[in-house]
């Protein structure tokens, strides 16, 4: 008895016929997510390429003397560009108008009386946008008119198609975005933007 037993025990030893099962346990989790995170990374740039030529093709038409009244229907044409790739898609936009490409990002002056290098709130500015305060971008907002240029920026958010994002160490929201700018064509004569001095005292 007590040999066969040594001989059982020695057969199951030398058994490695289920040692393929215990090792797919181990790869396979490995393995799917791998496989799920390339099928994440694809749809993310099949979405950023979508994006990109809707923002084209959107801010192309911004800029006809059409687009003046018809951005809202631009803006629902990009969404469901969009919607077609991410279908979950919260998305949004903003345009800002400026007078010349060099203008685009510019702060607006101010007078540094106390030369640091930075804007104060009692330190003179001129108001370019018309909003009553000192912007670091002077911008104004919409789509301007004739001969302006144009930046347009669009926002997307969608959960992932997949929830791996803790194991990859990704959020499970993307967020992502495009922009352009363009000048309007010149369908009239470019308005001046002097802006006015403003100075609110200490």
């Amino acid at each position: 008895m007590l040999d066969r037993c040594r001989k059982t025990s020695a057969a199951l030893a030398r058994d490695t016929s289920g040692a393929t099962i215990v090792e797919f346990g181990f790869v396979a989790p490995i393995f799917v997510i791998m496989l799920l995170g390339i099928f994440e990374l694809g749809h993310v740039v099949m979405a950023q390429a979508t994006l990109q030529g809707a923002v084209q093709q959107a801010a192309r038409d911004t800029t006809l003397e059409t687009g003046l009244g018809n951005y809202q229907a631009i803006d629902d044409h990009v969404e469901a560009m969009l919607k077609t790739t991410i279908p979950n898609a919260e998305v949004s936009f903003d345009r800002r108008n400026y007078h010349t490409f060099s203008d685009v990002g510019r702060p607006e002056d101010y007078v540094d009386a106390n030369r640091n290098g930075v804007y104060d709130p009692n330190e003179c500015f001129t108001d370019i946008n018309n909003n009553g305060q000192w912007d670091a971008d002077m911008g104004r907002e919409g789509i301007g008119g004739a001969d302006d240029v144009v930046f347009y920026t669009v926002t997307v958010a969608y959960d992932r198609l997949f929830p791996i994002g803790n194991f990859l160490g990704w959020s499970d929201t993307n967020t992502m975005s495009s922009s352009t700018v363009l000048r309007n064509q010149p369908y009239g004569s470019q308005s001046e933007r002097a802006g006015k001095q403003i100075c609110r005292g200490n």
